[in-house]
């Protein structure tokens, strides 16, 4: 009882910390003179303040709630250089993204310029690739970029479990999320973590579902209702609808791609994972591909290696799919349950593995 009462204090006492103005001064250089630098409040998205470079440097002073999530930005860059507003001066050298400050920041900047490297390598390869060069080697980079994308989720993870205790993990949240599900902040909550009660865990949890979900909610009235039958060709001409796969206890995810869509080939591996996984125990799979040519069709098919019944009218965007459920961009699913009702929508990454696990298990 005695611990209980202290960690009901201890987050009351957290609580109380995001209420609380603390002055910062925020202070840097950048080679650019004449350039813009922002501070930026993360919880908002907006502007604090900013300034010009003047002979190399910039400063910021003023009050922020203690514990605010901010950062430093300059007009022609995309990397924000992050830190909590813990009252220790910060000094941010915009040039390399480096950051110093109290243990907590440095220890921040530090992991957030780790977590980016591969990603940074990755972008910096294929940018010096000719579009002949990327299509050749289209199965090979698809590797490269899940094996980057398995070590970001390990190394997300590897902070949400060292750093329980500060606030760190916050600046990995949406990532977080993304990999693990929107659920994982309940669990998060109850078990009281130091963040737990930061206002910018839970824009990070809803910017994650807002980011997977359909955003017309004529979209998502699709969902509890019974699924339309679609009749279509599969590779060899032959005719199928996808009520061959639904009832006698089996999940289908129609899965709407296209071979020329770079985001549904990035997701196809994690399809292929689920169907692998839960196949055995009554999850189907079939592709219904927005695609108008053949010939780049079947190719998509055999280079991600797909098992699944595979279906299209080669219409492109003018696909009989498209009118039946609001199909306005790919990639896109629906998951029919084994009564043949729409069940989710929209299912990717880690959110598709979770959904599945709540129904089969491990």
């Amino acid at each position: 009882m005695k611990r209980v009462l202290l960690t009901i204090a201890a987050m009351t006492a957290i609580g109380c910390a995001y209420a609380q103005q603390v002055k910062y001064s925020v202070s840097g250089t950048y080679a650019d003179n004449g350039k813009k630098v922002y501070l930026m409040d993360k919880l908002t998205g907006k502007a604090i303040d900013s300034m010009t470079v003047a002979d190399g440097k910039f400063s910021f002073k003023g009050t922020a709630e203690r514990d605010a999530f901010m950062a430093v930005k300059a007009e022609d860059k995309n990397w924000m250089t992050v830190f909590f507003n813990d009252g220790t001066p910060i000094t941010v050298n915009v040039n390399d993204s480096t950051l110093k400050g109290s243990p907590l920041n440095e220890r921040l900047t530090r992991y957030d310029i780790e977590q980016d490297i591969p990603n940074r390598t990755f972008r910096a390869k294929v940018s010096k690739m000719t579009e002949a060069e990327i299509g050749a080697q289209q199965e090979a980079l698809m590797d490269e970029m899940n094996k980057m994308t398995d070590a970001q989720t390990a190394f997300t993870n590897r902070i949400f479990k060292e750093e329980r205790n500060s606030l760190i993990p916050l600046a990995f949240a949406e990532l977080y999320f993304f990999d693990n599900g929107i659920e994982e902040y309940d669990n998060l909550v109850k078990e009281r973590v130091v963040f737990a009660s930061h206002p910018y865990l839970k824009k990070s949890r809803d910017y994650i579902e807002e980011m997977i979900r359909p955003k017309d909610s004529s979209k998502t009235a699709f969902i509890g209702k019974q699924f339309t039958d679609i009749e279509m060709a599969d590779p060899d001409g032959k005719m199928h609808k996808i009520s061959e796969l639904t009832g006698e206890g089996k999940w289908v995810l129609v899965d709407f791609w296209a071979s020329w869509c770079g985001p549904c080939r990035a997701e196809m591996p994690n399809v292929l994972e689920a169907y692998n996984k839960y196949h055995a125990k009554g999850f189907e799979v079939v592709g219904i591909s927005f695609d108008q040519k053949k010939e780049a069709w079947l190719k998509a098919i055999g280079q991600l290696k797909m098992p699944w019944l595979q279906l299209s009218d080669l219409k492109g965007w003018q696909c009989a799919a498209a009118p039946i459920y609001m199909i306005d961009s790919i990639p896109d699913n629906i998951l029919i349950d084994p009564q043949g009702k729409i069940a989710d929508r929209a299912l990717r990454g880690k959110f598709l593995q979770n959904r599945l696990k709540r129904i089969f298990g491990e």
